[in-house]
């Protein structure tokens, strides 16, 4: 039970961390307007790479044989989480932040879905519940139907979407690898390693020249993301996943959009009536989301 709740405390701090995303990558693209979200990509995963790597002497080695398939697992997760980040940077670069990120989280839905068939966790009403408020909830705060559709937007819907499904394998995948006694990787071993496999990927993705739009500011902005939401977000949120089942946790990391808006209202920005519903619904349905059922 104390584990469970630590697992919670986890994801919602990851979820917050996460929140700070866009902003992060403003700061950046204000120093450096140029930018490309591939380079960012790659320079956000260099980061958490390195920075994992700079962990691993403080963290315990495994007791027993890594498996190949568990290997590949691993392998598996660098080229998700490589597309998973790379098409959320340019689903922001191309259209609002309310239609970016209402289809970057459809993820709950679809780690709901495949859970019980991918990690065997039994399904709860409870669940789908939660999943299915906190969804509604995501939309009203964000109401995408609110302006004015450009041409690029539905580039990038589809790119938040397709981001939605590599989440949501990564969040299945980590659960399969770290929700059992005998994890083969700790939390830090899955952000470095799977990190070899996610740069090169994301570098190779970056235009000729990509990289010549960085300037000292934006580098350290990035480095900035990729140490916190990035890699400590990430390490948190793998490490809940020891005590947390995926759907769950899924469903919780939906405080990220809110954080975000969050921050907006706090910049100065007003909410409409249905956006304070909206909030109201993620944070109730993140309730739901950590009871314990039977």
């Amino acid at each position: 039970m104390r584990s469970e709740r630590a697992g919670y405390a986890l994801v919602a701090i990851a979820a917050c961390s996460w929140g700070t995303w866009r902003y992060v990558l403003l700061g950046a693209e204000h120093f450096a307007p140029r930018l490309d979200a591939r380079a960012e990509s790659a320079v956000v995963m260099l980061v958490i790479t390195l920075f994992a790597f700079a962990l691993l002497p403080w963290q315990r080695r495994a007791t027993r044989r890594r498996a190949p398939i568990e290997w590949a697992g691993v392998a598996w997760l660098g080229v998700a989480d490589a597309l998973n980040v790379v098409l959320l940077f340019v689903a922001y670069a191309k259209t609002s932040v309310p239609v970016a990120v209402t289809t970057h989280y459809l993820a709950p839905i679809f780690v709901a879905a495949a859970a019980p068939l991918a990690l065997r966790e039994k399904p709860h009403s409870l669940t789908w519940v939660a999943t299915g408020g906190g969804v509604l909830g995501l939309v009203l705060l964000l109401r995408p139907w609110s302006g004015e559709m450009g041409p690029h937007d539905a580039l990038g819907a589809a790119a938040g979407a397709g981001s939605a499904v590599f989440y949501a394998s990564n969040v299945l995948v980590n659960r399969r690898l770290m929700g059992r006694d005998d994890a083969p990787f700790t939390a830090v071993e899955l952000m470095a390693y799977h990190g070899v496999v996610a740069t090169p990927f994301l570098v190779a993705l970056v235009p000729h020249g990509g990289l010549a739009a960085l300037d000292l500011g934006s580098t350290l902005m990035l480095a900035l993301g990729g140490v916190v939401p990035g890699a400590l977000g990430g390490i948190l949120f793998v490490k809940a996943l020891e005590s947390v089942r995926a759907a769950r946790a899924s469903t919780l990391t939906l405080l990220e959009p809110f954080v975000a808006v969050g921050v907006a209202v706090a910049l100065g920005q007003r909410l409409a009536p249905a956006s304070w519903l909206g909030a109201s619904m993620i944070l109730g349905s993140a309730a739901l989301a950590m009871r314990r059922t039977a």
